[in-house]
C-alpha cells in the first residue's frame, strides 16, 4: 500500500460525516437548502442522502478490495474463528442499527427533532447500553465486513480504522455545545 492510496477513500468517506455534522448543527440552513433546490421535506431528503452515502461506502469498499487484490479472505474465513468473529460483529452491528430504527422511527433517525418534528427521547435499548448505538453498530459492521473479506491481508484494518475515527469524530461533533448562531437557527 502506497501513502497516496488512502487519500481518495478518505476524502470520499469523510463527506458523509461532514454532511451529518453540518446538518445536525445547522438544521434550519439544511431545511432551507432542501426547500430552495426542491428536495422537499428535510427528513425525506436526509433519508435519500443516507442511501447515497451508503452507496458511496459500498463503492469505496469495493474499489479498495479490488485495488488491493481480488483475492480476499472470503470464503475461507467463514468456517474459521476469524469468520465467526466477523459474522458476530456484523450481526451485533446490524441488531444495533435495526434497534435504533425500531426505537426512533424513520423521523427520529433522520434528525426529525432537529427539524421541529416530535421525536420521543428514549433511554431504552439500545440507548440504555450506548449513547450512539447506530454509529457503534455501523462501525462494528464495517470491522466485521473487512475482517471477513480482507483478513489476513495487510490492508484489512485500514478502512475500518478510518471509519472508526470518522464516526467517533461525528459523535463528538454532535455533542459539542451549540453556538449562539446555531441555537438561534434551530
Amino acid at each position: 500500500m502506497e501513502p497516496g492510496d488512502l487519500f481518495l477513500p478518505a476524502v470520499l468517506l469523510s463527506i458523509e460525516r461532514f454532511a451529518y455534522a453540518w446538518i445536525h448543527r445547522r438544521p434550519a440552513t439544511y431545511a432551507a437548502l432542501c426547500e430552495r433546490v426542491g428536495l422537499g421535506d428535510p427528513v425525506d431528503a436526509l433519508q435519500r442522502l443516507f442511501v447515497v452515502f451508503k452507496g458511496v461506502q459500498l463503492v469505496v469498499f469495493s474499489a479498495w478490495c479490488l485495488r488491493f487484490g481480488a483475492e480476499t479472505g472470503w470464503p475461507f474465513n467463514w468456517a474459521s474463528p476469524i469468520g465467526w468473529a466477523a459474522l458476530a460483529l456484523i450481526l451485533i452491528g446490524q441488531i444495533l442499527n435495526v434497534a435504533v430504527f425500531l426505537r426512533l422511527g424513520r423521523v427520529g433517525v433522520f434528525y426529525g427533532n432537529r427539524f421541529g418534528r416530535p421525536v420521543e427521547w428514549s433511554r431504552e435499548f439500545p440507548y440504555s447500553v450506548l449513547d450512539h448505538p447506530q454509529y457503534v453498530g455501523t462501525v462494528l459492521s464495517i470491522w466485521g465486513l473487512f475482517l471477513l473479506l480482507r483478513h489476513p491481508h495487510p490492508d484489512w484494518f485500514v478502512l475500518p480504522l478510518l471509519e472508526t475515527a470518522y464516526y467517533v469524530l461525528g459523535a463528538f461533533a454532535e455533542r459539542l455545545p451549540e453556538s449562539e448562531a446555531t441555537r438561534a437557527e434551530s
